[in-house]
C-alpha cells in the first residue's frame, strides 16, 4: 500500500511550521492592533448559501450530507462572512471589523493553476463602513501585513469598477456585447478587446475609451489621465472618491509600492468600488486581492457597505523565500521584527529591474517570425536563430527561454518565464491564467473538423443510431469545448501525431486539426467539415509580472509599434 497524501493536500513539518506559526502570530497582532477581532467560520456550507452571495471563487469541493443537503467545503471566506452578519448579527448597529485565519478548500480550474488544493488564508472584513478612509485602511493593512510577513517588493495593483461600469452601461451597446467586453476583462485579453472594441457595436468615443482604459497605468498621473478619457463622456463615477483613497495611501507613505491599473477588473458583479491585488517580484501568482463589495450582504437580508482582503499563506511564504536576502528574515525568530523595514521594498525592486527579462521563444514553425519580431521591437537576439543545445540564450536585459509552442503557456503562467510568443490555438488549449497583449499577426494556420470524403451521410447516420461519435485530436479542451457549442455528444480521442490516420484505420469518425492550407487533408482524402477557429501568434505575459514589471508593457509597446 502507497502511503501518500491526496493530490494537492500535504503535511508541514516542524520547521516550516514553527516558521508559518510565527508569522500568523505576527500579521494576527498586526490586524488586532487596528482594531479586528477575531471570528471563525463553518469548514462546510450549504451550497445555496454561498450561490446566493452571487460569485463563488474556484471550484469547491461538494458532497451531499445524509439528509440529502448538497454541501460545500468553504473556498473562501467572504460569503461567510457575509451570511454571518446578515444573520447572527441582524440589526447591530455595528461597524465590525472582523480578522481570520482559516483553511479554504478548491479544486484546481485548470492546469495552470497551483496544485494546492489546501491553502490557509488570512484576511480581514471591514463591514458597515464606506467611503475613501475605509478604503484606504484596508488596502493599507494590506500592505502592512505584507511587510509584517517580510515580502519585499511588493506591489498593490489598485482600480476601481465604477467607471468601466459607467462607460458600458451608458455606451449604448447590447448587453450580449456588454458581456463580452467583460470577459475580456476577467481574462485579461487585450487582443479580444481590441476587436470587440473596433467592431462598431457601441459609439465610438465609448469604445475607445473602454479599449484604453485598461492600459492606463502608473501613480497619481495615472488617475488624471483616466479622468480626461471618461470627463467628457459622463462616465466619471467612483473616481473623485478612488483619487482622495490614493492620496490617504500616498500620505501614509505607501505611493512606491502602489500602482493605479484600471485592468484589475475581475469580478466585476461583485466588487463595487475598489479593488486591489497584490504581487511580489518573482512569483507567479498573485499573492493576494480585495475590494469594496457593497452590494454583497443585501443578497442574505441585510444591505451593509463592505470591503475587505484575503491573502494566501503559502503564496506570501514563497514569496518571502524568493526575495532578495536583504528583503526577508532568516528564521522563524526574526519574522516578528520585520514590520515596516523601509529597505526591503526598494532592495527588492532594485534586485528586480537588474533581473534580465525572460522571454520564452517557440521553437518550430513560429521561430523563425518570433525572433524577426523581437528584432523588429529592439532586442538583442544575436545567437537565438542559432542556439544549437543551448536551451536558454542570454544577451543584454534578457533571457530568451527556448521552448515548445505549446508548453510556453505553462512557463509563462508558473513564473519560469515573464513573458511569450505561441500561437493562440497552444493559449487556447492550455486556459492559462496570463495577459493576452499583442496579436503578432503571424503563423495563422485553421483549427478545421474534418471527415473522410463522401463519408458526411454515414457519420450522420452514426451519431443517429449512438447519439456520439468519436474524434481524435491533439487538442482536447479545444474540441470539447466546440462540441458543446455544437450541442454534440463525443467521445475525443488524444493523438499526438498523425492525426489523418484516425479515420482512415476506422479509430474514429472525425479529426479536429491545424492546418494551413489543406494540402495534408485532401492527400489523405479527407475533407473538411467546419471551422473552428483562426490562430495567429500571440504576445502575453504572466499576469503578476506585467503589473510590476515595466519593461513588459515597453515591450508590448514596442511590439505593437513594429506591427504598425
Amino acid at each position: 500500500m502507497n502511503f501518500v497524501t491526496p493530490a494537492g493536500f500535504r503535511d508541514v513539518l516542524s520547521d516550516e511550521a514553527r516558521v508559518r506559526e510565527e508569522m500568523t502570530r505576527s500579521v494576527q497582532r498586526c490586524f488586532d492592533e487596528r482594531g479586528y477581532v477575531p471570528i471563525e467560520t463553518p469548514t462546510l456550507e450549504v451550497m445555496d448559501v454561498l450561490q446566493a452571495g452571487g460569485r463563488m471563487p474556484a471550484a469547491p469541493f461538494k458532497f451531499f450530507d445524509s439528509q440529502g443537503d448538497l454541501l460545500a467545503m468553504r473556498p473562501d471566506v467572504t460569503l461567510q462572512v457575509a451570511r454571518m452578519c446578515s444573520t447572527r448579527l441582524k440589526g447591530q448597529p455595528g461597524p465590525f471589523r472582523f480578522r481570520y485565519t482559516q483553511r479554504v478548500f478548491r479544486e484546481a480550474e485548470s492546469e495552470m493553476q497551483a496544485a494546492a488544493r489546501e491553502l490557509t488564508q488570512m484576511g480581514i472584513e471591514c463591514i458597515g463602513e464606506s467611503g475613501p478612509a475605509a478604503d484606504a485602511e484596508m488596502v493599507g493593512l494590506l500592505a502592512e501585513a505584507l511587510r509584517t510577513c517580510g515580502v519585499g517588493g511588493f506591489k498593490l495593483a489598485i482600480g476601481t469598477v465604477g467607471v468601466l461600469r459607467a462607460l458600458l452601461e451608458r455606451s449604448g451597446a447590447p448587453a450580449e456585447w456588454r458581456e463580452l467586453v467583460l470577459q475580456a476583462y476577467h481574462a485579461s485579453n487585450f487582443v479580444d478587446l481590441d476587436v470587440l472594441c473596433a467592431d462598431g457595436t457601441a459609439a465610438p468615443a465609448f469604445a475607445d475609451a473602454i479599449r484604453s482604459l485598461p492600459r492606463i497605468r502608473g501613480g497619481k498621473q495615472a488617475i488624471g489621465e483616466v479622468r480626461s478619457l471618461v470627463s467628457p463622456l459622463g462616465c466619471i463615477d467612483g473616481l473623485d472618491a478612488f483619487e482622495e483613497t490614493y492620496d490617504l495611501l500616498a500620505d501614509a507613505g505607501l505611493a512606491e509600492s502602489i500602482v493605479v491599473d484600471f485592468s484589475v477588473m475581475s469580478s466585476f458583479d461583485y466588487y463595487t468600488g475598489i479593488v486591489v491585488e497584490a504581487y511580489a517580484p518573482g512569483l507567479g501568482a498573485p499573492l493576494g486581492s480585495g475590494g469594496r463589495y457593497d452590494n454583497m450582504l443585501a443578497a442574505y437580508g441585510q444591505s451593509r457597505p463592505a470591503a475587505g482582503f484575503a491573502f494566501s499563506l503559502e503564496q506570501v511564504m514563497a514569496a518571502q523565500a524568493s526575495a532578495p536576502s536583504a528583503c526577508r528574515p532568516v528564521d522563524a525568530a526574526d519574522v516578528a521584527e520585520t514590520l515596516a523595514d523601509p529597505s526591503a521594498p526598494a532592495t527588492a525592486a532594485e534586485a528586480l529591474s537588474e533581473r534580465p527579462l525572460r522571454i520564452a521563444v517557440p521553437k518550430g514553425s513560429l521561430n523563425a517570425d518570433t525572433i524577426a519580431a523581437l528584432a523588429a521591437a529592439g532586442l538583442d537576439t544575436t545567437g537565438l536563430d542559432d542556439p544549437g543545445r543551448q536551451l536558454i540564450i542570454s544577451n543584454p536585459g534578457v533571457d530568451f527561454i527556448i521552448v515548445r509552442p505549446t508548453d510556453a503557456p505553462a512557463f509563462v503562467a508558473l513564473g519560469a518565464a515573464d513573458c511569450g510568443i505561441c500561437g493562440k490555438d497552444s493559449l487556447l488549449e492550455a486556459d492559462p491564467d496570463v495577459v493576452e497583449l499583442v496579436d503578432l499577426k503571424f503563423g495563422a494556420c485553421r483549427f478545421v473538423v474534418a471527415e473522410p470524403a463522401g463519408a458526411g451521410p454515414s457519420v450522420e447516420e452514426h451519431y443517429r443510431r449512438l447519439g456520439s461519435i468519436r474524434v481524435a485530436t491533439k487538442y482536447p479542451n479545444i474540441t470539447s469545448a466546440y462540441y458543446r457549442r455544437a450541442g454534440m455528444q463525443v467521445e475525443i480521442v488524444k493523438l499526438h501525431g498523425n492525426i489523418e490516420l484516425a479515420p482512415l484505420t476506422g479509430m474514429a469518425e472525425r479529426i479536429v486539426d491545424i492546418t494551413a492550407t489543406g494540402t495534408t487533408l485532401r492527400e489523405n482524402n479527407l475533407a473538411i467539415v467546419d471551422e473552428v477557429l483562426a490562430s495567429t501568434a500571440r504576445f502575453f505575459a504572466n499576469a503578476c509580472a506585467f503589473r510590476i514589471d515595466a519593461r513588459i508593457v515597453e515591450l508590448t509597446e514596442a511590439l505593437q509599434g513594429s506591427l504598425r
